[in-house]
């Protein structure tokens, strides 16, 4: 039996707001390395956004070169490739010395699906990696080939490619796949750049139809695309407010002989968990749980009026608390509002009354109005500022 660990969007160096998150990374790549040995893992798939910036910190690298070390004492295979994230060079850097340990790096698309194989016994599977593609990338190494859109491009590379349908066959990917008529659940932290989630990018999941089981990453939230072989591993971290429901976990996929492929999902536990509170603030601040005063902490307000020094006050008891907003009749008012019409035939001291009323109940004092117009007029370009 072959155990392959799916793994992706590591994200190593990310911050939340303010925090640095490198603590929490190192935490979970130990209890990803607890699991490995646990389950006696043969090869560890990496699904790219290794890194969080195509420049990552020095502590990033330590933490990546770590975990890979760790990887390659105990014989572990690793499959890697890049995401949009990662700057391909920096990944490729030492690739030929990397797998001379077992540690195989596509960063680079170069015409070619890379592959590497595995055996046990009667059972071969083969690893192809794809890394982070566009179409203008791939147009370039098929020039006879008709390529419009993302779909296009790896399914052109997929046709390029000699594969034994004989063997089992695993494909690690870093694109946005879409089931029929149904897009994956966004975790909202993608921040997938210039890259926007299209019909040029999407590409369908029946385009994988000859691989057993294919490794996605791109999306933070943990899902199946498809059918239960195509998988985004998902975050092994939470990175925005609409992860705090995720529950984060780490495939585990066993191959043996002609059987099916399994799967298992192992659960992963964070050092500090993210959580999503509301309610007023008094009492919010009075029903604290029990050891969750470390955890990064999203608060929405239900108090009508604002409140003086809410974060300061929060970070009393919730030290990583990283943003507070508000939910009462005001903001709910505002959201009614149809901003498209909201400016007709209106001065911006009009505009800035309206809001200010609408928000406070109130009027603005004259000196309240006066600071608002400075701060337009300071806002205002250069050549209009000096005609008024």
């Amino acid at each position: 039996m072959i155990k392959l660990m799916h793994l992706g969007d590591l994200h190593l160096g990310k911050s939340l707001s303010d925090f640095d998150l490198i603590r929490d990374q190192q935490y979970m790549i130990d209890q990803i390395l607890s699991i490995a040995d646990r389950e006696s893992v043969d090869g560890v798939l990496i699904a790219g956004d290794v890194y969080d910036k195509s420049i990552p910190s020095e502590a990033a690298t330590r933490l990546l070169d770590y975990f890979l070390i760790e990887l390659a004492k105990k014989k572990r295979k690793v499959f890697m490739i890049s995401g949009n994230h990662d700057s391909d060079d920096r990944l490729n850097y030492g690739s030929a010395l990397f797998a001379s340990n077992q540690i195989f790096i596509s960063a680079v698309f170069d015409g070619t699906l890379h592959k590497e194989t595995m055996i046990d016994g009667d059972t071969v599977t083969d690893i192809y990696m794809l890394p982070f593609v566009k179409a203008s990338q791939v147009r370039h190494f098929f020039p006879d080939e008709e390529i419009e859109s993302y779909d296009d491009a790896v399914r052109t590379i997929i046709k390029n490619t000699s594969m034994n349908m004989n063997h089992r066959n695993i494909l690690i990917a870093h694109q946005f796949v879409a089931g029929k008529g149904e897009d994956p659940a966004m975790a909202g932290s993608e921040n997938l750049g210039t890259q926007s989630v299209g019909t040029v990018e999407k590409i369908g999941y029946d385009c994988f139809d000859d691989f057993e089981y294919v490794a996605l990453g791109h999306i933070h939230s943990p899902q199946r695309v498809g059918r239960d072989g195509i998988r985004y591993a998902g975050s092994p971290l939470k990175y925005s407010l609409n992860e705090a429901s995720n529950e984060k976990s780490v495939p585990i996929i066993s191959i043996s002989g002609s059987d099916m492929i399994k799967i298992d999902l192992l659960p992963l536990k964070p050092l500090r968990d993210l959580r999503h509170i509301r309610g007023k603030m008094v009492d919010l601040l009075d029903q604290k749980p029990l050891n969750a005063s470390e955890d990064f902490i999203y608060v929405t307000l239900t108090d009508e009026d604002l409140i003086d020094d809410a974060m300061g006050r929060f970070q009393q008891i919730y030290p990583n608390t990283v943003r507070i907003d508000y939910d009462n009749s005001h903001t709910r008012e505002v959201e009614m509002v149809d901003i498209s019409r909201i400016a007709d035939r209106k001065s911006f001291t009009d505009l800035i009354g309206d809001f200010y009323r609408m928000m406070y109940g109130c009027e603005m004092t004259d000196e309240e109005m006066a600071v608002m117009r400075m701060a337009g007029r300071l806002a205002m370009p250069t050549h209009l500022r000096l005609c008024h």
